[in-house]
């Protein structure tokens, strides 16, 4: 067994100078495995906190500094330290911890929260930003996300399928609920062929990566993305990487899922572990598969249809969160296309 490890002091090694002896500068010292959850994803977590307190809160190496007035410093430090231990015996901390030991400590927000208008549910806070659901599709989703083991989401560009499902697994995984995050994409040669594209095989298929490092990147630090990565600790692979493996505590997205056929479909969900949970994205008039009646997210929606534990989520036009036109470009596409169907109905019709 370890040694029992005792509650660490603040530390005051200076003062600011006699013209502003009003402040003062404290040093709270936290070890490596406690600093990460409490910063929280891009120090959100001391963002959050600095609403309710007039110091200056950083973190700098395995310490969180404070800067203020002795009075602002003393509760700050309080609250802080309540944080700490908190995280010490449960391993993570929400914002609604923070709250209550705020609350307890007789803290009031001094500033509002940024970027909540028009959100409907809090999916993560990172930095300022606040990251959330914004219409009734997006929230039934990210509800299914937290009720089910399995979830899809089917449904146009711009509604935020994927990036719902990062925010989800990025906000599950800083508290503690999943080991790692896997993320996974089809492979699919949409008009162009790999073996002509320049590179070893990471450089052939990181292109059709790059919409999960984005939304990831928004929501991670940088440098802590890359030790994730390094560290297989987010993976982001193609689908074929998924054959043979068990995938246990981990929460695994599969992106682009219409561009599986069913025997990929298949051996995709049979990947899931214990205390595992997957959400399947997926736009139904994207498929670049060359025969679209092997597509495995047409079949499954048939498959798994009742069955306790998986949730189908449809989101339409009026889910879409990007540049208006994208709204007006999908309700073109679906006009066309029904009158495309129709026309051919009628040519088809014997006179």
């Amino acid at each position: 067994m370890g040694r029992r490890q005792e509650p660490l002091s603040p530390r005051r090694p200076r003062t600011s100078s006699p013209r502003k002896s009003e402040f003062e500068t404290l040093e709270i010292p936290v070890e490596e495995g406690v600093l990460q959850p409490l910063l929280g994803v891009g120090d959100s977590h001391l963002h959050y906190l600095q609403r309710f307190s007039g110091s200056k809160i950083t973190a700098r190496r395995e310490k969180i500094v404070l800067r203020g007035t002795p009075q602002e410093n003393s509760r700050a430090s309080e609250t802080l330290l309540e944080m700490i231990t908190l995280v010490r015996r449960k391993g993570s901390i929400s914002t609604s911890d923070i709250d209550t030991i705020a609350k307890l400590a007789g803290l009031r927000a001094l500033e509002p929260l940024q970027s909540e208008e028009g959100i409907k549910s809090i999916i993560l806070r990172t930095g300022d930003r606040v990251i959330g659901t914004r219409s009734s599709g997006q929230e039934d989703y990210f509800q299914a996300i937290q009720k089910h083991d399995i979830t899809f989401s089917i449904g146009p560009a711009g509604t935020g399928k994927t990036y719902i499902a990062v925010a989800a697994a990025v906000g599950a995984f800083l508290e503690g609920a999943f080991d790692r995050i896997t993320l996974v994409r089809p492979v699919v040669e949409a008009g162009e062929n790999l073996g002509f594209l320049p590179g070893d095989i990471r450089e052939k298929v990181d292109p059709y990566f790059r919409p999960l490092y984005d939304a990831l990147m928004e929501m991670i630090p940088i440098e802590r993305l890359k030790k994730f990565l390094d560290r297989s600790i987010i993976e982001i692979a193609p689908l074929a990487y998924m054959r043979g493996r068990t995938l246990n505590h981990t929460f695994v997205i599969l992106d682009e899922a219409q561009n599986t056929t069913g025997a990929q479909m298949k051996m995709f969900l049979t990947r899931l572990g214990n205390h595992s949970k997957a959400v399947v994205t997926g736009d139904l008039t994207q498929i670049d598969l060359p025969d679209r009646r092997q597509c495995g997210l047409m079949l499954i929606q048939h498959i798994l249809k009742g069955i306790e534990g998986v949730e189908f989520v449809y989101l339409d036009e009026n889910d879409v969160v990007r540049h208006q036109l994208v709204k007006d470009i999908i309700r073109a596409y679906d006009e066309y296309q029904s009158r495309q169907a129709a026309e051919k109905k009628d040519a088809g019709t014997p006179k």
